[in-house]
Order: C-alpha cells, then sequence, then structure tokens
C-alpha cells in the first residue's frame, strides 16, 4: 500500500519520495516523447489522498498514478525538462515513517535522457501474443468486443463534477454487455471489465485474437466550445474527415503515452495496416455499423447535430480484419450531456439503443451477403 507521497524540489535537483507499508521490487525507466519517468511496481493500493502535486516549474511537470494492468501498478513523471535518474533507493521505516522508496532526479542534456530513453521489453503477453489461425468455432454466435475507453491511471477527460470518462465508458460496457447476452445471439467479450490500463495494441490484439466479429469502443468527448453536445460515431481513415476529428483521434492516440506505453511504431503500423487489400472490405462494414448507431441512438440521447459521423486515424480501430467504431456518448465538457451521463437510467438507455444497431447490423450484414450469393 502506498500511504503518502512527498516531491521536493531545487535547482540542483527534484526528490519523488513514495511511502510504503511493504518493501517492493520497482522498476524505473525513462520515456520519450513526452519526456517521462516511469516507476512499475507490483500492483499497491494508493491511499495517499490529496497528496500535493509540484508547481509545475522545475523538472517534475506533474504526475499521475493508477493501475497500469493486473498485477502492476505504475506511477509516471511527466518532465518539464530532461532527468538523469538517480538508482532509486528503498529505505527501511524510522522515524515514524513506513518503507520509503526515494527516486532523485537531477539536469541532463536532451542527447544524453535520449540515449537512456526506451521501453524495457517484457515478454509478450497472452493478449499480445499474435492471433492465431482461425479455427471452426463450436458457437456460431457473432462475437462482440465491446472496449471500454481509458482505464487506470489514464481517466481521459473529466467532468465539472469530476467524474472521469474512464468511468464511464466501463459502466456503458457493461450495460452493453449485459443487454446483448439478453437476446441470446451474441458472445461478448468486454477489453476490460475494472479500473485497469490496457493499450491501444493489445485492445486491437484482443479483437483478432478472439476472432472478433465487431470492435465498439465507448468514450465520451470534450471540447472547449462547451455549447458542443450530443453523441457522435467515428470510423477509421487515412485521412481525417475535418480538423475536429483529426484532433480527437491524436488525444485519443495519446492515451498509451498518459499511462508510460511505448509508442514506438504505431504509426507506421497503422499506415501499413490501411494499405492491406482486406482492409477496404472491413471499412465498409465499419461505416456501415456507424450509420446504423446513427439511427437507433436518436432513441435514448441526442445526437450531434453536425456531422455526427466522422473518421480519423485512431490506433484502437486498426484491426484490418475486424469491423469497429469509436462511439462518443456525448461531451463531458457540456453540463447537460454531463449531468445525463451521471445516471444510470441515461447509461442503460443509451447501452440498449446500441445493442439495437448491433442487432439490425447484423441482419443487414447477411441480407448483403444472401443477395450477393443470388448475384
Amino acid at each position: 500500500m502506498v500511504i503518502a507521497l512527498r516531491v521536493s524540489e531545487s535547482a540542483a535537483r527534484s526528490r519523488v519520495v513514495l511511502e510504503l507499508s511493504d518493501p517492493v521490487d520497482p522498476r524505473v525507466f525513462t520515456l520519450a516523447n513526452p519526456n517521462r519517468v516511469v516507476i512499475d511496481m507490483p500492483e499497491v493500493l494508493w491511499r495517499i489522498g490529496d497528496a500535493p502535486h509540484p508547481a509545475g516549474k522545475g523538472l517534475v511537470k506533474d504526475y499521475r498514478y493508477g493501475l497500469f494492468r493486473k498485477g502492476n501498478s505504475r506511477f509516471v513523471i511527466d518532465l518539464n525538462s530532461p532527468v538523469r535518474v538517480a538508482v532509486p533507493q528503498l529505505l527501511p521505516p524510522g522515524g515514524g515513517t513506513g518503507f520509503r522508496l526515494v527516486i532523485d532526479l537531477a539536469p541532463t542534456t536532451s542527447a544524453e535522457f535520449l540515449a537512456h530513453a526506451g521501453w524495457p521489453r517484457a515478454p509478450a503477453t497472452a493478449a499480445q501474443a499474435a492471433p492465431t489461425a482461425p479455427g471452426v468455432r463450436k458457437d456460431a454466435r457473432p462475437l462482440i468486443v465491446v472496449d471500454a475507453g481509458h482505464g487506470g491511471l489514464d481517466p481521459g477527460t473529466h467532468g465539472e463534477s469530476g467524474i472521469p470518462e474512464k468511468d464511464i465508458a466501463l459502466s456503458v460496457a457493461k450495460e452493453l454487455r449485459k443487454a446483448l447476452l439478453e437476446t441470446g445471439h451474441y458472445r461478448v467479450q468486454l477489453t476490460r471489465d475494472s479500473d485497469v490500463f490496457i493499450p491501444l495494441s493489445e485492445r486491437v490484439n484482443m479483437a483478432r485474437a478472439a476472432h472478433g466479429d465487431l470492435f465498439v469502443s465507448l468514450h465520451a468527448d470534450s471540447n472547449e466550445h462547451r455549447e458542443i453536445r450530443g453523441a457522435s460515431v467515428y470510423t477509421l481513415s487515412e485521412g481525417a474527415s475535418d480538423r475536429e476529428a483529426e484532433d480527437l483521434a491524436e488525444k485519443e492516440n495519446m492515451s498509451d503515452a498518459t499511462a508510460g506505453a511505448d509508442l514506438a511504431g504505431e504509426n507506421d503500423l497503422v499506415a501499413s495496416i490501411l494499405k492491406d487489400l482486406v482492409r477496404r472490405e472491413t471499412i465498409d462494414r465499419s461505416e456501415r455499423f456507424a450509420e446504423t448507431v446513427l439511427e437507433t441512438i436518436p432513441a435514448a440521447t441526442m445526437v450531434r447535430s453536425s456531422s455526427p459521423h466522422r473518421a480519423a486515424r485512431f490506433a484502437v480501430l486498426k484491426a484490418p480484419d475486424v469491423p469497429a467504431a469509436l462511439i462518443e456518448l456525448g461531451y463531458l465538457s457540456n453540463p447537460k450531456d454531463e449531468s445525463e451521463m451521471t445516471t444510470e437510467a441515461w447509461r442503460r438507455r443509451v447501452a440498449r439503443a446500441i445493442a439495437s444497431a448491433i442487432d439490425r447490423h447484423f441482419a443487414r450484414e447477411a441480407g448483403l451477403e444472401m443477395r450477393a450469393a443470388v448475384n
């Protein structure tokens, strides 16, 4: 358990101290673009309350913490300038304190920081492993992969009430799973069913490894223009449909950076997948699903009045063989949208509207396949 946190700064160094109830074996490394210090440790409880945040004028810009994945907690330090990280010290209890994990940061050059920055590779997990070759299914019902956006130490955006996007996304995801299972027509898999961080690439790999038939990613948007409200649906495209869609994709694709995950090669991978011939059919199916969502969801919630279906390079939608859409459930920056999203009735209503869209989508896809067979 982490029971206290202290950050001290001087011209010569910055020091971060985590006070713990038990000793831990941390792994500390740095990542660039943006510059961060990442502290990994076994899963812990965070009981630090309203710990003071740095002024943001020294080496340390800010910090965040939470569950990175099951069994693994993470503390991420955002930097204002390059640093050299001293060997972490784990001090024994004394003077009324618990164990103390001490991380000292000193100024350094950009060249030295980049020379030592990098993601320490770990063995691939089952979720990260390459998808196996498709086999014969024992259950022929379509598999719907429901992705609750953000999670763990990546909260997403916040409303004025303080409710984070990650909580709204998870709540609606669970309601959608329930609504789909009640029909008896589908199998359902959640990318996460708790407050845990899942890297974007792992979410995609989960859908591919499970041979998903549809991937639905749930989010809640924010906008500097607080009058904008309503749900919208996004699909994958190499070129964004408009500047706002491009900005949103860039923000959502930074989810991994927020949690201190590795970003190397992701943009190149998206570009190469988009050139694959199988991509075209997948995008067509994704776009048809998006339009179907916009037919059913107005019965449950307000839909954005201008261009509710948009497209951009969303990393979480990049599977070449799984139709996918990202649904922004509303705007947490709009007081009316936020007020609705905090109610269980709204979440249940929206989930059932999306489930209805999934029903319509697969009925229409079956019709298209029958007409193609006849022709």
